[in-house]
């Protein structure tokens, strides 16, 4: 491999490292702060992936459809978690899983009777439609550069959420003793439906930048979801700098994993899940 396809390859990894990163990071604090197991969240991606397939035609703009998109993905969370997911914070973790398993099911449902079953395509922007030259017939797509810029000004505005603001600190207090926090005065509640609906957020914009290069099509949730949960796990439940950590690591062993040895590149990505775990069985980093 040149030096030219290894700088390719390194930035596809960390383009795909940062993607995983926001559809994780939403994941575990769903799951690391109010303790739902949430297998509908590839559901959001794909919510996010239509909402910038209608929104674009719409608006003009993939840009303001991004927006527009992400607004609506906000308050579809709050509205999913004052309906539904606020009556299973005390139950068991397998009356979770049934609801949100099922919520996969309608929401495909649907996804069906408002868009229909096809594939669509998603429009990169003209003012995004170039490429940096490496060499005479090779370059990189000014998209995925976006794309990279958005993940990274996200997860810096996600930690100076978590890590300097007084939400930050409830959402922080509310994830260490819920109880505590409570009789603190701390609406835990309230906080709840923020994560939630930040969460979702995070997933849906994640789907909306990612749809002008991997289409736009039925159940496309579900083939992140796992790899999403695999980050969750080797970046410790309920740790986002632990998710960015293992997104990144994810991201290089995927890719560079189908370029060196394809025969073994489906396993690639669970074998560092079980390094990892062997090593340190709470993930690389505690909540």
């Amino acid at each position: 491999m040149d030096f030219a396809n290894f700088l390719i390859q390194l930035l596809n990894s960390l383009q795909y490292g940062l993607l995983l990163f926001m559809l994780a990071a939403g994941l575990t604090l769903i799951f690391g702060i109010m303790g739902v197991v949430n297998l509908a969240h590839g559901s959001f991606y794909m919510l996010g992936a239509y909402l910038a397939f209608a929104l674009s035609p719409m608006f003009g703009s993939l840009t303001l459809a991004i927006l527009g998109g992400a607004v609506i993905a906000v308050v579809f969370g709050l509205v999913l978690e004052r309906l539904l997911f606020r009556h299973f914070y005390q139950r068991d973790h397998l009356d979770q899983v049934l609801l949100t398993f099922g919520l996969i099911y309608i929401f495909e449902e649907l996804r069906s009777m408002l868009w229909g079953d096809d594939v669509h395509g998603v429009a990169i922007p003209e003012a995004l439609a170039w490429s940096i030259p490496l060499t005479d017939n090779l370059s990189y797509p000014g998209y995925r550069l976006f794309m990279m810029g958005v993940c990274v000004a996200l997860a810096l505005g996600l930690y100076a959420l978590i890590s300097k603001t007084r939400l930050g600190m409830k959402i922080r207090a509310g994830a260490f003793n819920r109880d505590m926090a409570e009789a603190l005065g701390i609406n835990i509640q309230r906080i709840h439906a923020l994560v939630f609906a930040l969460g979702v957020g995070l997933a849906a914009v994640a789907g909306m930048i990612a749809a002008p290069i991997a289409s736009v099509y039925p159940n496309m949730g579900a083939s992140v979801l796992i790899t999403c949960f695999v980050v969750v796990v080797i970046g410790g439940i309920g740790s986002v700098r632990g998710a960015l950590v293992a997104a990144l690591l994810v991201g290089l062993v995927d890719t560079f994993g189908k370029v060196l040895l394809p025969s073994l590149a489906g396993m690639l990505v669970y074998m560092l899940m079980a390094g990892v775990l062997l090593w340190k069985p709470e993930g690389l980093f505690k909540q």
